[in-house]
């Protein structure tokens, strides 16, 4: 079978000319056998890299066991895999879903309900510009890129959209109508873009002021990607309900949101909400085994330790190259923005010939999120195979 030749498949993604065969440790390998150091992990999923033992240890058990009972039953991963991830986002309540788009649809209905209860019609929603919650119709409609929304109009009702990091944009637009505000403590898909403490503290004081509900987006940033188990930790702020997903399952397909106890106890309740697939055992097995690994193999601090190295290697290549503008990230999550002179596109094309993968964010930055595995002797790697990439431009 020709890999490449996919003539029944709805093509929506634009493909990259190269068949990934396998992966071990940091690297991927195509079916040429061709060995690429991996910046990317399959868009900040793959945490742990590829083949750790322990992990693929922990799917192989519950394999063996039982992949799927349904949420008509408890199975004997779920305590442990809420407890995980209660614990590491100071929030109380978990629900987890197949997926990060799905877990900020089921905030979108939390924040409705929120509303419901409050006697407050056609609420309003708070987003920001340059956000990405997802491609359904409830998270397109915070994702605030005309590109993505126009085909698909009308969307829901109600979303306003904000200056990040801009405390007159929201004030401008809050109102007794507003009762939530969905933000990305480090945007991703519109340009790795962390949010200013002050901003976050005036925002998480604006909500109790207002009784409105401050929502994370920390599927991309969060889960140790920056050097915390979830970014907002960075700036002494704890929202009122949180969206996960990607390097919680380290390659499963999982997500989850995670509700303060007051949240959840004026929200969602019985048969409200539902999921066929999600927090089955085989993907709680995963959830469970990612915490272990990254409190045996300490993770957290591994990127702690490196971020400043990964961050001053990539100042280098500003510093050597004039169509790169600048740097801009926290811990593993950075980009480096390009000229308009120069395509991310090329770029990106030209970093495979020289065994390199990384992609790209907002219209034309290079993104880097590294396995949180990374060494110094890989991040060295990196540096010279993008020295030589920008090198041919």
């Amino acid at each position: 079978m020709n890999f490449k030749e996919q003539k029944n498949l709805v093509q929506l993604y634009k493909k990259f000319d190269i068949v990934l065969s396998r992966g071990e440790g940091v690297y991927l390998y195509d079916d040429k056998g061709k060995k690429y150091l991996d910046f990317a992990s399959g868009i900040g999923v793959c945490a742990l890299g590829y083949a750790h033992k322990a992990y693929t240890k922990a799917l192989k058990e519950q394999i063996d066991k039982i992949l799927h009972c349904s949420n008509l039953f408890h199975n004997e991963q779920i305590a442990l895999a809420t407890s995980n991830l209660s614990k590491a986002s100071k929030l109380d309540r978990v629900f987890f879903t197949n997926s990060g788009t799905e877990a900020i649809e089921g905030l979108f209905k939390v924040a409705k309900k929120y509303a419901f209860k409050k006697g407050i019609k056609n609420p309003q929603f708070i987003a920001f510009k340059n956000s990405f919650h997802g491609r359904t119709l409830g998270a397109l409609s915070l994702t605030t890129n005309e590109k993505y929304q126009k085909p698909f109009k009308p969307l829901i009702p109600g979303v306003k959209v904000a200056k990040f990091n801009d405390m007159a944009s929201v004030k401008k637009l809050v109102n007794d109508k507003t009762v939530a505000i969905f933000i990305e403590t480090v945007q991703g898909e519109g340009g790795i873009n962390a949010v200013n403490k002050e901003f976050y503290k005036d925002l998480r004081k604006l909500c109790d002021e207002k009784e409105i509900l401050l929502i994370a987006d920390e599927i991309q940033c969060g889960m140790a990607r920056t050097g915390k188990f979830f970014a907002y930790e960075h700036f002494d702020v704890l929202p009122d309900a949180l969206a996960s997903a990607k390097a919680l399952g380290c390659g499963v397909s999982v997500g989850a949101f995670v509700l303060s106890e007051k949240l959840a106890a004026s929200s969602l309740e019985h048969s409200e909400h539902g999921t066929t697939y999600g927090g089955n055992p085989l993907v709680l097995a995963a959830v469970n085994a990612v915490f272990s690994i990254f409190k045996e193999d300490k993770i957290l601090q591994n990127v702690q330790k490196l971020s400043p190295y990964l961050e001053q290697k990539l100042e280098n290549l500003v510093s050597n190259f004039k169509f790169v503008k600048k740097r801009q990230g926290l811990g593993f999550m950075q980009s480096l923005c390009l000229s308009a002179d120069v395509k991310v596109a090329d770029v990106i094309k030209e970093a495979q010939k020289n065994a390199l993968i990384v992609v790209s964010c907002a219209k034309n930055d290079l993104r880097f999120l590294p396995p949180l595995i990374m060494q110094k002797e890989h991040i060295d790697e990196m540096a010279n195979k993008l020295h030589k990439t920008f090198s041919a431009f």
